[in-house]
């Protein structure tokens, strides 16, 4: 059912009404922008930038890998380079999506004076403290950790002037909406606000509202799915599902495997036995450290190890290139998290295989 509903998606093809030569960016950010391969801008880039750059609140409806990192941080390095007095603060859901987030604009901003930092759990907050006192333009974080933060009076929300709050529906369902709305209640009045999110239920709209001041909302249908990604089902027909996916990676075509399976204790389970059949293995899940998750996607994005094992975790924000195959050991609970599981593969319009195994 859920490979019927993705290929039924269709989407018509958009063309960009700009170049990145059109924004007229700082020179060395252009610069950055065309050494990260960064040619035609994508939809959310090319409809957000404009309205970013002339000081607008957006809203903007996109999915991950849509390219809405580089939007919204493209405009605001470029107002950061303009004013030296300016700070942002970016919001994010996951510590994964933060430490991305603050790498691409380590990219983006490479040459300028510069400095963001990273505010997630998992790690030694005390550094994170140390590294604020050195008065960053950019921060990035997760709730729960920024709010610890201002416990501590060592982040005052009041000195950023651009706020970003990225995949608030995914904020939602961890249950950070508490911190979110504490946060938002000790911005300033006067900033700039984007908001991302891929989908707009009640609870997020009402959170958009208490945000954001007239904003512009850009909605982009990204590509379907199913246009970059082959997917089939693996009929288990009695066999030990466990034996099935060792014959699947033991075929060369798998050369860069994420597989989802439900539980934490489930794919330590699984990182055993195929350790044990002799296959390279990392994982991540919610019970692994800040450093064990940052290790594992380290060594999966550099193709030390074939396979990736992951819970839903890994399913949004993650940006990995190259991978081949994503393998469904377990079901997915929702047609959602089908579609961000299978979007982890078929990516910058490489073709990738998503396998579901069914009894």
């Amino acid at each position: 059912m859920f490979i019927q509903k993705s290929a039924e998606l269709v989407c018509e093809e958009y063309v960009s009404k700009h170049s990145f030569d059109d924004f007229h960016l700082q020179p060395l950010l252009m610069k950055n922008i065309s050494f990260k391969g960064y040619k035609t801008p994508q939809p959310i880039q090319d409809m957000a930038i404009p309205a970013l750059l002339e000081g607008k609140d957006v809203v903007g409806i996109a999915n991950t890998g849509t390219g809405k990192t580089a939007a919204f941080l493209i405009p605001l390095i470029n107002k950061m380079l303009m004013n030296n007095s300016e700070k942002v603060l970016i919001i994010a859901p996951t510590r994964e999506l933060a430490v991305q987030v603050e790498q691409e604009f380590v990219d983006l901003a490479r040459g300028t004076r510069l400095e963001a930092v990273a505010c997630i759990g998992g790690v030694n907050i005390s550094g994170q403290i140390r590294r604020l006192r050195r008065n960053p333009q950019m921060v990035v974080g997760t709730p729960g950790r920024l709010k610890d933060l201002e416990n501590r009076r060592a982040i005052n929300f009041r000195v950023f002037g651009s706020i970003v709050l990225d995949e608030v529906d995914r904020m939602l369902d961890m249950g950070f909406i508490k911190d979110v709305t504490l946060i938002i209640s000790k911005l300033s009045f006067e900033r700039q606000s984007l908001f991302f999110s891929a989908t707009l239920p009640d609870k997020v709209k009402n959170i958009m509202r208490g945000f954001s001041k007239n904003p512009i909302t850009i909605t982009v249908n990204s590509q379907p799915t199913s246009a970059n990604v082959d997917q089939d089902i693996v009929r288990l027909k009695g066999r030990e599902k466990l034996a099935v996916l060792d014959e699947l990676l033991n075929d060369r075509e798998f050369e860069k495997v994420l597989v989802f399976g439900r539980t934490k204790r489930g794919i330590d389970k699984i990182a055993r036995e195929l350790v044990r059949r002799r296959v390279s293995v990392a994982t991540i899940h919610g019970n692994k450290s800040q450093g064990q998750r940052l290790r594992a996607l380290e060594q999966f994005k550099s193709s030390k190890v074939q396979v990736l094992l992951a819970t839903d975790i890994a399913s949004r924000g993650l940006d990995i290139n190259n991978v081949t195959h994503v393998i469904n050991y377990d079901l997915p609970q929702t047609y959602e998290d089908y579609i961000h599981r299978i979007g982890r593969t078929g990516r910058v319009n490489k073709k990738g295989k998503a396998l579901t195994f069914i009894e």
